[in-house]
């Protein structure tokens, strides 16, 4: 077992290490999700009908798009430098740099997330005191990194890369993205956490989905 975590950790290390060096993908993510927050602020009057209707929306809109923008930095500077064959070459099953780059990328983005939330609180008045907020956040994302990993290896290799990436991960995230947005609503709406719990197994579920499909398939997917 610990043969096995133990390479996770070290790619996923590597990625913690270019991220300090770059900042490429931190920044991206929380300069749109803190743009997108900004300026739907000013288009309606936060009353907590309002928020508990709208704002969830904007919340995940902004993590969504912020994470695409992210997640196509994710191996670019790899390819670019030509350090992607290196990874590959390295005595390790493929599964294992997948789950490090996921690893990586998952903690990425529940940092700025865990930046943005209160920026999201603070400009639409509502309150960060419900920890269930924080778990749909957790496994939300855990679900869109995963599968977003995957078709971030994908596009890397296509000329239109910028392009490629949503094209191909907003249609398969969307569940994920549906579920986070109607959970959030009715935690807002004063929802209790058993009345939200079957859309933190629908999310529970794909995130399982997404992580054993993705790793399976990840090897074949970066050497093409």
């Amino acid at each position: 077992m610990t043969g096995f975590l133990i390479p996770i950790l070290v790619v996923t290390w590597k990625d913690i290490l270019l991220e300090l060096r770059t900042k490429d993908m931190v920044t991206s993510i929380f300069v749109f999700g803190l743009l997108t927050a900004v300026i739907f602020n000013f288009a309606f009057d936060p009353t907590p009908a309002v928020v508990a209707l709208v704002v969830p929306g904007i919340i995940w809109v902004a993590f969504t798009f912020a994470g695409v923008l992210g997640l196509n930095r994710a191996f670019v500077l790899e390819k670019d430098r030509g350090s992607l064959e290196g990874l590959l070459l390295c005595p390790v099953s493929r599964d294992v740099i997948y789950l490090g780059k996921l690893l990586a990328i998952f903690l990425f983005m529940l940092v700025v997330e865990a930046i943005l939330f209160p920026v999201f609180a603070v400009l639409y008045n509502f309150s960060l005191a419900d920890i269930t907020l924080f778990l749909i956040a957790v496994l939300a994302t855990l679900g869109f990194a995963g599968v977003g990993t995957l078709f971030s290896a994908m596009a890397v290799n296509t000329r239109s890369r910028e392009i490629m990436l949503p094209v191909l991960l907003l249609p398969v995230a969307a569940p994920v993205v549906i579920a986070a947005v109607a959970a959030t609503s009715d935690i807002m709406g004063g929802a209790s956490v058993g009345d939200v719990s079957r859309w933190l197994q629908l999310l529970a579920t794909f995130d399982v989905i997404f992580l054993i499909v993705s790793s399976f398939v990840f090897g074949a997917v970066l050497e093409e």
